[in-house]
């Protein structure tokens, strides 16, 4: 089972460096898992971007309806955020002290790991390096 961070599945939504490799690794590899975090993350992410100007309403719209739509037909399957993910969560940043990781990217290898994923795939360089050291197969998508 593949588990999807945020930084990675926006590539599918929006074009940037690596959208084509990560569109190729979606296809191949679907259904695809994420958690409910990702809705909330995605959503920031996008409106973050319209406000900068780096995208348009028209296009955080239509992004985040594509994100839906992903949704509806099953191939990205989002599993439910638990109390006992904010632990786990806690337990993989002591365990890592040396990885500047952040909260959500903590909450996000904790469901991972409690759903029994095998493999991770992210753009963000310091949760794949903590994703590796949990061990995690790796896909890494650049920024």
């Amino acid at each position: 089972m593949i588990y999807l961070d945020t930084s990675a599945l926006l590539k599918r939504y929006i074009m940037e460096t690596g959208s084509d490799a990560f569109e190729d690794f979606f296809a191949e590899q679907a259904p695809l898992h994420s958690s409910r975090l990702t809705l909330v993350e995605a959503r920031s992410a996008l409106a973050r971007r319209r406000r900068t100007g780096q995208i348009t309403r028209k296009l955080e719209s239509s992004a985040f309806e594509e994100l839906r739509t992903d949704l509806q037909d099953g191939v990205l399957v989002l599993h439910a955020l638990a109390d006992s993910h904010a632990t786990h969560a806690l337990h993989l940043l002591e365990k890592l002290p040396k990885v500047p990781l952040r909260a959500l990217d903590a909450l996000h290898l904790s469901v991972a790991q409690e759903i029994g994923a095998t493999k991770f795939a992210t753009s963000d360089r310091n949760q794949g390096e903590a994703a590796r050291l949990i061990g995690f197969e790796l896909f890494f998508f650049e920024k």
